[in-house]
């Protein structure tokens, strides 16, 4: 059975099934069919497979010409029937795996797709884990469904862990330049596994088990976290001291060695860095063991909305203005420049606690023209037109996300007072910006 997948898998023959169609699975879905595999597209967001089916994009970084390219190969098709599955040689699951109201794991997508795959499963098939998960989850959570359908792993059915590692909007590297670490479940899933991304990835790391693989991802993204933490942390210290934090970073990373710069900002974004600190420290308890310097990494950058708040709250009250009922206009608000994805974006938490708190919230961001749902935020509103009427109207403008698009100097020219979180204007000093 392993020969047989192994040699669809290299003659491309094998069907693949990419199951959750966002910011990483549409790249991923993209790139086998790129690499001259037929492939599914499963998503149950209907409006999704629709749009995909008509040759479009809906996420900004991937342009509408790749979606049409890949229909007109006829070897993609988009589905949100997940009977189909058993159509497919390979099932690789690219679903969210957020955190609950209590920074617990949800793990609530990545069940829910197991148990809707189970019964479609057959024998020969490869089935991947790509969501950023705590270490365990592969061997505890889906090798037991795919094992009540009666199959052997590694034997009848193939099981890896094979972390996503996408970074949207950077153009340095992609889905096939970006090295793969895979860890199977047995020395034959890590076989069939290691065969499959090698025909799509130019660099493919094989590591001992899932559980290495699934650490590998937390570890990558903890690393980031617990030092962004440390660096917002230095930005209030030396705020108090009349220290500009950009400044000394830039100093400092003129050392060639020993040091890596990392910058503050108003609040971790993104689907993995916010998250994953507290998936580790979930996941220790059960081991007796509790992550007391992860869990303060975390604490801090949760905590950055409040300080920014408190910035914003002082520079109105040095113009005789109060919070309530001034005008804010919220810079952006993906998580991070030059692409429109606003998973875990501070600036959900900051225009919350600004309307909490009275003010008259309005928002600008070329990239996400109307407010998206979220589970625990939603605000009716458009992004509003930046002009110099717009900007003379505002109180404050809270600078979160520094997109390229925006004018920076014609927007400095025309507001009463601008919050800036991302150092933005860290060269100048200008009478109407605030650091934050």
């Amino acid at each position: 059975m392993k020969d047989k997948i192994i040699q669809q898998i290299q003659d491309k023959t094998a069907v693949i099934g990419v199951v959750g169609l966002g910011y990483v699975g549409l790249p991923l879905m993209l790139r086998f069919v790129e690499a001259g595999f037929h492939v599914f597209g499963f998503d149950i967001d209907k409006n999704k497979i629709y749009q995909l089916n008509q040759g479009k994009s809906y996420i900004k970084h991937i342009n509408q010409e790749s979606i049409f390219q890949a229909l007109k190969t006829g070897k993609f098709e988009a589905t949100w029937d997940l009977t189909r599955a058993r159509e497919a040689d390979v099932l690789v699951m690219c679903v969210p795996t957020p955190l609950g109201n209590h920074h617990e794991p949800d793990l609530s997508f990545v069940i829910n797709t197991i148990n809707s795959l189970a019964p479609n499963l057959r024998t020969g098939q490869l089935v991947s884990l790509e969501s950023t998960t705590y270490p365990g989850t592969t061997e505890e959570e889906i090798r037991p469904r795919i094992e009540k359908q009666g199959f052997n792993i590694g034997e009848d059915i193939f099981l890896v862990y094979s972390a996503e590692r996408e970074d949207p909007g950077n153009k340095n590297f992609s889905t096939q330049t970006i090295p793969k670490v895979v860890g199977g479940s047995t020395k034959s899933c890590l076989e069939v596994g290691v065969s499959l991304y090698e025909t799509i990835i130019n660099k493919v790391f094989p590591v001992s088990s899932t559980k290495v693989a699934e650490m590998t991802k937390l570890l990558e993204n903890i690393y980031r976290a617990v030092n962004i933490s440390l660096v917002n942390e230095l930005k209030i210290i030396t705020d108090r001291m009349g220290i500009d934090i950009w400044e000394a970073i830039e100093a400092a990373a003129t050392k060639p060695f020993g040091f890596t710069a990392f910058y503050p900002g108003p609040g971790l974004g993104g689907h993995c860095i916010p998250i994953d600190p507290f998936y580790l420290a979930w996941k220790a308890k059960e081991y007796g063991i509790y992550s007391h310097f992860i869990e303060l990494a975390g604490e801090i950058n949760v905590k950055m909305p409040d300080w920014v708040i408190g910035k914003l709250v002082e520079a109105l009250n040095n113009q005789g203005k109060a919070l309530k009922n001034s005008k804010i206009l919220v810079l952006g608000i993906a998580y991070k420049k030059n692409i429109d994805d606003t998973r875990e974006s501070p600036a959900a938490e900051l225009m919350e606690i600004l309307h909490q708190k009275g003010a008259i919230v309005s928002y600008s961001d070329p990239f996400v023209p109307v407010f998206p749902k979220k589970r625990d935020y939603y605000f009716d509103l458009k992004s509003v037109e930046i002009t110099t009427d717009s900007l003379s109207q505002m109180d404050c403008v809270l600078l979160v996300t520094d997109h390229d698009h925006f004018d920076y100097d014609s927007i400095q020219k025309n507001s009463l007072l601008i919050v800036d979180t991302r150092g933005r204007y860290r060269h100048k000093n200008f009478a109407n910006v605030v650091k934050a």
